[in-house]
């Protein structure tokens, strides 16, 4: 028995009917008889074409205020009766039920109508019950039935009638059923997180999407980024992103949106190698260059200011591999684009999730995204020597890198200005170390600089080394409980110290 099959009715019923104009003439070209309900069977009739209604069909009207359609027999029948089994087509024939060969069906737009601040009740009117129950029949039945279950296949549809007629190929079907269970399941996902509402009781994602990246963090490794990147930037000039690419952006995307002053950073491997917060983009993006000039070779740049002309000539002297900027100027872009390779984006305004997850062991680990930004008021001075407006500016300055660092990490900072981390060390008097080695190696003079740490210091050897080093203000969580003998060490030598009671680990 061949594997294709004919399309001779078709079962319509959807919510969106943009596109739809082009499917239903080329089918009623191609002899196909339409089965629909309502506004659907209104929308057919208006291109001239006749189609039963489903009411006609079933013997029922649609009932309950249209809650119950087409959830009947003679349509489910007609669906899922398998052309190939004998006792399935004598039962059809019995009842009088007609084979549907395609079923063109979309959902409520559940999502939308929760994100519009609707009401409980609106939201549940929502809940497709007819549709997601077409959806799941006719793929299950992909060996005789195509499904169509949302607009994005009206285009792969269009194109198999236009390619060979009201034909489908089994594979052609088993893509499409795919596709439509990845639709219900979505669907699914986003209702029931509804209803969790935050509490996490089972772990459900759900992202549509699919963009294959030229490989994971090795080349040897496969990769795909599941989501719509079009709705956070618009790539203008350069290469595919990749998995790399994509790792630094968000740890980009963190960084800059803890600051309101106008910014620039550059970030390798996901931490900050260079920041600074000036009057100018040219000027925060020399002073955040400064901060360490090597490694900032292939990094990725951001900034929350609009890239001009002097900042692009500037910036355009060194090799990056992404630059990021809510705007540019027109002579910015085309200095930037010069390099074909060059990933240029403009950041647009959206929304991030509020939650983050992971792959680990077995399962997954979930937990709210840390967004806590500490301010002057979150701070307690634990030391009797009170510090300067300029050094909790610039302690508020090094708490938001360090926070953004991988830890254990210690952040050295002056005038809004980044002059060295140490990241990702076992021990934290190795970050401060590594810090104040990398400083000097710039050329910066670190007397009256302040240090930040994303956890309390136990004992005060830390503060001991930043003291010789001439810091002369600290900010760090606290919380140990041996925290006075860094406090009485600060005391001793006159430093400045403050905690704010939150840790900032990042992994």
């Amino acid at each position: 028995m061949s594997e294709d099959r004919r399309i001779k009715t078709a079962l319509v019923s959807v919510y969106h009917k943009e596109g739809l104009d082009e499917i239903i003439t080329k089918l009623n070209e191609e002899g196909v008889e339409f089965l629909s309900t309502g506004g659907t069977r209104q929308f057919i009739e208006s291109l001239g074409f006749p189609c039963q209604a489903v009411e006609d069909l079933t013997t029922y009207p649609s009932i309950l205020g249209g809650r119950v359609k087409t959830m009947h027999p003679k349509v489910f029948g007609g669906i899922l009766c398998r052309r190939g089994l004998e006792q399935d087509m004598q039962q059809i024939q019995k009842y009088d039920i007609p084979e549907i060969d395609l079923v063109i069906v979309d959902l409520y737009p559940f999502e939308a109508t929760v994100a519009s601040g609707a009401s409980d009740e609106e939201i549940i009117e929502k809940i497709d019950i007819g549709g997601i129950s077409l959806i799941r029949a006719a793929a299950k039945n992909y060996n005789d039935v195509i499904i169509v279950a949302s607009q994005a296949q009206y285009q792969p549809l269009l194109d198999m009638l236009m390619e060979h007629g009201a034909t489908s190929s089994l594979e052609e079907r088993r893509w499409m059923a795919k596709e439509a269970f990845a639709v219900s399941s979505h669907y699914d996902t986003a209702i029931f997180n509804y209803f969790d509402a935050g509490e996490g009781s089972a772990f459900r994602a759900a992202e549509n999407n699919q963009k294959a990246l030229r490989y994971g963090e090795n080349p040897h490794q496969k990769a795909s980024f599941y989501g719509n990147l079009e709705e956070m930037f618009d790539q203008i000039h350069g290469k595919e992103i990749s998995y790399n690419n994509l790792l630094d952006i968000a740890a980009a995307i963190d960084l800059i949106d803890e600051f309101d002053d106008l910014t620039f950073a550059v970030l390798k491997h996901n931490n900050a190698c260079g920041l600074a917060s000036r009057a100018t983009v040219a000027e925060a993006w020399r002073d955040a260059l400064a901060g360490d000039p090597v490694s900032a070779f292939g990094g990725v740049l951001i900034t929350n200011g609009i890239i001009d002309k002097e900042a692009a000539e500037e910036i355009h002297k060194i090799f990056f591999e992404v630059i990021i900027a809510p705007d540019y100027d027109v002579d910015a872009l085309e200095i930037l684009g010069q390099k074909k390779n060059r990933i240029i984006l403009v950041r647009k305004d959206h929304k991030l999730p509020k939650r983050q997850f992971r792959s680990l062991l077995n399962g997954v680990l979930a937990q709210e995204k840390d967004l806590d930004i500490e301010t002057a008021a979150d701070l307690k001075t634990v030391t009797r020597k009170e510090p300067t407006r300029q050094e909790v500016d610039d302690m508020l300055f090094a708490n938001k890198i360090v926070k953004n660092s991988k830890s254990n990490a210690i952040v050295l900072a002056k005038d809004k200005q980044l002059l060295a981390s140490g990241v990702g060390q076992t021990s934290r008097v190795d970050a401060l170390k590594q810090a104040i080695d990398k400083a000097r190696s710039f050329g910066f003079d670190l007397q009256g600089s302040v240090m930040a740490s994303d956890a309390f210091f136990p004992f005060p050897d830390c503060v001991e080394i930043a003291r010789q080093a001439g810091v002369t203000a600290v900010i760090q969580p606290g919380g140990s409980i041996k925290d006075s003998l860094s406090f009485e060490y600060c005391d001793e030598h006159g430093m400045a110290m403050v905690t704010t009671g939150i840790r900032h680990f990042k992994h």
